[in-house]
């Protein structure tokens, strides 16, 4: 086995009541055990629930070192984060939800393009989209090998994000000081954090590429998911409330304080 890499991964959980929520946390957590090249710290950020402090106290987490942060704060995924890095120990870290997967070789990866690309602040993963059965639904951030986006092959742009959004933050390998210093996730931007946090470290010329390589499993809109829970599990979003999160987003980027925005049907 290879030496550790020096990363934190942070994995936030704000409720055990999830359907198949232990079946989840278990393939999760082994999907960290069985890396090819093992992380340094997982940082857990977990609510006050009493079910959930039992199942996170008492895991058996086969020798990772392991960061338990109670949050009696707000436990909104942005919020659980922000919280994490702030109690992260490395320069580096990576986001992991309790309900996906990293591909046993994603930090063995991670390793040789940090080595190879010293300049480069982040490193996302391709993609792999599933439903809640483990379905294929799709791939996410392979739009940046896309020469007729990106005159730089496997690097993210301001550019293209203004004219494509699907990017995922999920299982990204990002410098700590460069997640602090332009400010984070923005609890206020609801369904468009990624986006708009995306968004904001391109514009300030931060270097993120996309490893050609699956890296990592995402469950897409289960039950109880962010989207899941934002229309009181009706499932769906209007053309209205899409159109109005991402405009928010492309006008929110230029500020790293998180402002005051929120949904109202007036707004459509």
């Amino acid at each position: 086995m290879e030496n550790k890499l020096n990363v934190s991964v942070i994995l936030p959980i704000n409720s055990s009541k999830v359907k198949n929520f232990v079946e989840f946390f278990n393939s999760c957590i082994l999907s960290i055990i069985k890396q090819s090249t093992p992380i340094d710290e997982l940082v857990i950020v977990h609510s006050d629930e009493e079910s959930l402090k039992e199942v996170v106290q008492n895991f058996d987490y086969s020798g990772l070192t392991v960061n338990l942060v109670e949050n009696t704060g707000d436990v909104d995924f942005s919020s659980q984060v922000n919280l994490g890095v702030e109690n992260a120990k490395n320069e580096w870290i990576s986001l992991l939800e309790f309900d996906d997967e990293y591909a046993s070789i994603w930090f063995k990866n991670v390793k040789r393009y940090m080595e190879s690309y010293p300049k480069v602040s982040g490193f996302l993963p391709l993609v792999l989209d599933v439903d809640e059965k483990g379905v294929f639904a799709g791939f996410t951030n392979e739009a940046t090998f896309a020469a007729n986006m990106n005159s730089e092959i496997g690097y993210l742009t301001n550019e293209v994000l203004l004219n494509y959004q699907n990017f995922q933050t999920s299982g990204v390998v990002l410098k700590k000081s460069v997640f602090k210093d332009f400010g984070g996730f923005k609890k206020s931007m609801k369904l468009t954090f990624v986006y708009e946090f995306l968004l904001r470290l391109t514009y300030n010329s931060a270097r993120i590429m996309t490893i050609p390589r699956l890296g990592y499993k995402h469950v897409n809109m289960r039950e109880s998911s962010l989207f899941w829970s934002y229309k009181n599990g009706n499932n769906i979003l209007t053309d209205n409330e899409v159109k109005f999160w991402i405009d928010t987003a492309k006008k929110e980027y230029f500020f790293t304080n998180d402002r005051d925005i929120k949904y109202e049907e007036t707004n459509s």
